[in-house]
């Protein structure tokens, strides 16, 4: 199996070469060249297989073995999920006969992020040890994993590649735009390899940044960055295998015949395209459900076929309409880029990174279609001209027909903050679930789109963090149940004296690449274990 562009650079690359480089030359994405069709017998052979098992299945069917011989691959994800909490990995809770929740925040962290970058840490640690067997001092491949977090990437990661030889991690986060949590997870942690910057900026901003020092040939090669976001193929691999995980329990409960529909909180698109290569490659999967909230680029296109940053015609709404300021009440704020805050901070993105892969197959199967349109253009060459209009323009308008496309395997809804802080409340009080408002979008999209589906759709909602980590909404939403307690109810003892730890962080005063490339230069030069909490401004 080879990887390419989705942006039509010839060079096609090994699942190793894909894995490390993270982002291609050209700007793109890498994707398979082609997507395996399961075996005969998948229905049969795989169904009693554990997560770990499964996955491996899964990962052998791109990945060969002269790449990762099977058993290196087993021993990888053995190891990868030996620190998750539940057995199952990502347990299916079932709501009531119609509706269940498919937890993915049993990893170490208690985000979804875990799954795949458990997994992706033990990558980046079998390959470097591999290509430096034998060697010594500068002969040794290093990397530089360069990450943008909306909150809980930036701890996954930190998580999976801390203390890790020949790898050094920075972290960028929009400063004061994660939750206390989420902050706390990533700036106590004081590896000496691990760095978190804090950017004052968006999430966007800091998206922007790190495709900016990928896009940097002479830096990229100088310090060989590793991306660690969604961009990187493995994460959204590694996240296909709990869609399957998933469809096998279900199945067991479910009368014969019923159709699942998968709900997905999405920012950057990445977990809902795992979603959608489970169903190429042969997953029974009805629509996937795109839930955003008021940062709703997504649900726009699906309503219009305009890929757009900001929207000039108003929300894709489905209701309840938003305050537009900000404040404690649960207003809303939009800063200058247009980033709105929301109380699924996860979420708050403008342009969903992931959804270029998404574009590729549907410029390949349109210019399949349509030869004449697009004057023999590859499919890479015209998700480049989109990306290109996308950043010069901020916006882009794709033919009626690849709307179409898209509309064959999606559907998109947008929710509002008071809809998800409502829905936290009628979760709990309708089953005594304790959701986190990402989780709310994905809850509320499902009961959107239920009277859509015919009556044997049965809906799975991804539940994409612990609700622990986002306590100011929780505890809004459930502040008329006078029994129930936050900490008590809810807390992990893990998390009961994080915020009081010391802390480690770099602060960055404008979203600016230049700075990061003189914080990366300087920072990698000098790892040492700090002896106590540290910070510094840049």
């Amino acid at each position: 199996m080879k990887y390419i562009s989705t942006r039509g650079a010839p060079q096609e690359l090994s699942f190793e070469e894909a894995v490390l480089a993270g982002l291609a030359s050209d700007g793109g994405l890498y994707i398979p060249c082609s997507i395996p069709s399961l075996p005969a017998d998948w229905q049969t052979t795989w169904a009693d297989l554990s997560f770990q098992e499964l996955s491996y299945q899964i990962l052998s069917l791109y990945i060969a073995p002269e790449e990762i011989p099977a058993e290196d691959l087993r021993e990888i994800v053995r190891e990868a999920y030996s620190t998750f909490r539940a057995p199952e990995i990502s347990p299916l809770r079932k709501l009531d006969d119609k509706n269940y929740i498919l937890e993915l925040f049993h990893g170490p962290t208690y985000a979804f992020k875990d799954v795949a970058l458990q997994l992706l840490g033990k990558l980046f640690e079998y390959f470097l040890q591999r290509r430096n067997k034998g060697k010594t001092g500068s002969e040794r491949h290093r990397i530089t994993v360069v990450g943008a977090t909306s909150g809980d990437t930036g701890s996954a990661a930190i998580y999976g590649l801390r203390s890790k030889a020949d790898i050094s991690v920075f972290i960028l986060h929009p400063k004061g735009r994660v939750s206390p949590i989420q902050e706390a997870q990533m700036t106590t942690v004081l590896d000496a390899n691990v760095h978190n910057v804090a950017v004052s900026g968006t999430f966007d901003d800091c998206q922007d940044i790190v495709k900016a020092l990928f896009g940097d040939k002479a830096f990229n090669s100088t310090h060989n960055l590793g991306a660690i976001n969604s961009i990187n193929w493995a994460r959204i691999l590694a996240q296909t295998v709990y869609y399957f995980s998933s469809y096998f329990a279900a199945v067991k409960q479910l009368a014969p015949g019923t159709k699942l529909q998968y709900v997905v909180p999405t920012g950057n698109f990445g977990d809902v395209l795992a979603g959608y290569y489970a169903k190429r490659m042969g997953l029974p999967i009805e629509k996937l459900v795109v839930a955003t909230n008021s940062n709703d680029i997504l649900a726009r296109f699906w309503a219009s076929g305009k890929y757009e940053k900001i929207s000039s015609e108003g929300p894709a709404s489905n209701g309840a309409a938003e305050p537009a300021s900000g404040g404690s009440d649960g207003k809303q704020a939009t800063d200058a880029s247009g980033v709105k805050a929301t109380v699924s901070p996860a979420m708050d993105i403008l342009i969903s990174s992931n959804f270029e892969r998404l574009l590729w197959y549907l410029a390949h199967e349109y210019a399949s279609n349509h030869p004449q349109q697009v004057e023999g253009q590859t499919a890479g060459q015209i998700v480049n001209s989109w990306m290109k209009q996308t950043k010069q323009n901020g916006r882009v308008q794709v033919p009626v027909e690849v709307l179409e496309l898209a509309r064959r395997d999606f559907v998109a809804e947008r929710v509002s903050d008071p809809q998800t802080l409502a829905t936290i409340e009628s979760t709990y009080s309708k089953y005594s679930y304790v959701a986190d408002p990402h989780t709310a979008v994905g809850i509320k999209a499902a009961q959107v789109v239920t009277p859509q589906n015919p009556s044997d759709v049965v809906q799975i909602t991804l539940s994409t963090a612990h609700p622990a980590k986002f306590s100011e909404a929780v505890e809004r939403a459930l502040q008329s149940h006078s029994a129930f307690n936050f900490n008590r109810d809810v807390l992990p003892e893990d998390f009961r004296d994080l915020l009081s730890k010391p802390r480690r962080v770099i602060d960055v005063e404008r979203p600016d690449p230049e700075l990061l490339k003189e914080v990366i230069t300087k920072t990698s030069a000098s790892e040492t274990r700090p002896d106590h909490a540290a910070s510094a401004s840049v």
